[in-house]
């Protein structure tokens, strides 16, 4: 495929398939949270609306909204497992889906999948932003396919030393609460908004004395922070090393630890599960201690949108690299190799520019999503939510993608080939199958190959292409495809021809 110019040109490279009529359950299959605290849930669906939703094992301190599919409450006081069924049927059909609900210790028992503001809006972020892109995210159909956190990044705080008038002022009230600035109302009533569609609502700071772009931050507030962002009705936080080290200039591996211990413990104790994202670039091996300080997702290298194309584009280098730390993810504790960046999208070396479509090509944009979706990151898209496009959405919203990297056993894939010409990932997935990636990295034609016994594999196995929602022919010694210029063969191995129209 070559590169396009606008986003109509590319409809003509679409491979997902629309979604049918008949309704179809998605996204993850457990789901981990604490005892005794809020809950809000939105079934993810597509189908014909209306879709009249029902559950069973639901504990009786949880409520499910038939019309809407949105479950709230708060969730039993003493830890326990809950083999739930949800339902859904309209006038074309019914589905239902096992659903394990978790109360215990851990969250993220799936890489949590959402939107954040930071490369598309930098500085220019706005509660009317935040509060369109949870109207986009449903209008879109993305939270159908279990899209559910929509996150502020930096640049809510006041901004020490700013002559704006919106961002000059103090940077905490009377009482030490920690302030938003003017293009900020009340934060209540912005996560009110996002939890009314059954949606999650981020926040972001930072240990240093300011954030990246010079913020006020939590340094020095953390507790407070914490039990803040809690009342505030916030479920997930971005924690941004930023300034930290200018007050840890030794870089010991207790200053690396120490900012995020801290955060950890204050959001443990918070009466409000909050996923905590530790964003400090993959120093000091994040990902081999991160769990053991409260993290459940970590970057594992800088910023993506920082990186230059050479021979192929930045996400490459960054997925290269965070394909390598594959024993260190599970659920509950994700690496994070950053986000989705496609459809329309900022600068970030130029930030007072407005988004532009991605200079991808569809081959390389199949090859990011999967990619991301083999190493079970956190799918989180940045890219502009009022400029979505059929394009963009296809590759945001392929079911079948999604749920291996949803898949519950929650392992990321494997390097299982990697050299000039192509790059293999294996994911072994729940039901004893595998997600198979074989990626093109020349800007030629390729045919490339997988051998059952590269993948240990001994028995031939049926075969279906995931983007497309084919089942394929299988040969006895492995699978071969033409794949276009940075393309991507994206396959589901399975034991039986069960799979096939897989729910």
């Amino acid at each position: 495929m070559l590169g396009l110019g606008s986003a109509d040109e590319r409809q003509s490279f679409i491979l997902t398939p629309q979604p049918g009529a008949v309704p179809r359950i998605n996204g993850p299959r457990v789901y981990g949270a604490r005892p005794g605290h809020p809950f809000v849930y939105r079934i993810p669906c597509t189908g014909v609306r209306p879709i009249r939703f029902t559950a069973e094992g639901l504990p009786s301190s949880l409520h499910l909204n038939a019309e809407t599919g949105i479950v709230t409450g708060r969730l039993p006081d003493q830890p326990g497992s809950y083999a739930l069924v949800f339902h859904a049927s309209n006038g074309k059909g019914a589905t239902q889906r096992a659903f394990k609900l978790v109360v215990g210790d851990a969250l993220a028992l799936a890489p949590p999948m959402g939107w954040n503001d930071w490369y598309t809006y930098h500085e220019h972020i706005t509660e009317k932003v935040m509060r369109e892109a949870a109207d986009a995210m449903i209008t879109s159909g993305m939270a159908d396919f279990g899209y559910a956190y929509v996150d502020i990044d930096g640049c809510w705080t006041m901004k020490p030393g700013s002559t704006d008038p919106a961002l000059s002022g103090a940077p905490r009230d009377a009482s030490g609460t920690l302030c938003p600035n003017r293009r900020f109302g009340d934060m209540k009533a912005l996560t009110d908004y996002i939890h009314a569609k059954g949606l999650r609502a981020g926040i972001y700071s930072s240990p240093g004395p300011v954030d990246c772009a010079g913020y006020a931050t939590s340094w020095g507030h953390e507790e407070a922070d914490a039990e803040t962002f809690a009342r505030w009705g916030f479920d997930f936080l971005k924690y941004d090393w930023c300034s930290y080290g200018t007050v840890a200039p030794h870089k010991t591996l207790e200053d690396y630890q120490r900012p995020y211990r801290l955060m950890g413990g204050a959001l443990a104790k918070a009466d409000r599960d909050i996923v905590f994202n530790m964003c400090q670039y993959g120093m000091a091996d994040v990902w081999n201690w991160g769990a053991e300080v409260g993290g459940n997702l970590w970057r594992t290298t800088g910023d993506l949108g920082r990186v230059k194309d050479s021979q192929l584009p930045g996400f490459y280098e960054i997925g290269f690299a965070n394909a390598q730390h594959f024993a260190a993810a599970g659920p509950g504790h994700w690496n994070d190799p950053d986000y989705i960046l496609i459809g329309y999208i900022g600068d970030d070396f130029q930030r007072q520019k407005p988004a532009k479509l991605t200079p991808l090509t569809p081959n390389e944009q199949y090859s990011y999503m999967s990619m991301w979706s083999l190493m079970a990151a956190p799918l989180f898209y940045s890219g502009a939510m009022n400029r979505l496009d059929p394009f963009t959405l296809n590759v945001l919203c392929n079911s079948e993608v999604i749920d291996i990297d949803q898949d519950s056993l929650g392992k990321q894939a494997t390097i299982v080939r990697h050299n000039a010409r192509d790059f293999v990932l294996s994911k072994p997935l729940e039901d004893g199958g595998l997600a198979v990636g074989i990626f093109n990295l020349t800007p030629t034609n390729q045919k490339l190959t997988v051998k059952w016994a590269e993948l240990g594999l001994k028995r031939r196995f049926f075969v279906r292409d995931v983007w497309r929602q084919q089942d394929l022919d299988s040969a006895a010694e492995g699978f071969s495809a033409e794949v276009g210029p940075h393309g991507v063969a994206y396959i589901r191995l399975a034991r039986s021809h069960v799979l096939r129209g897989v729910e």
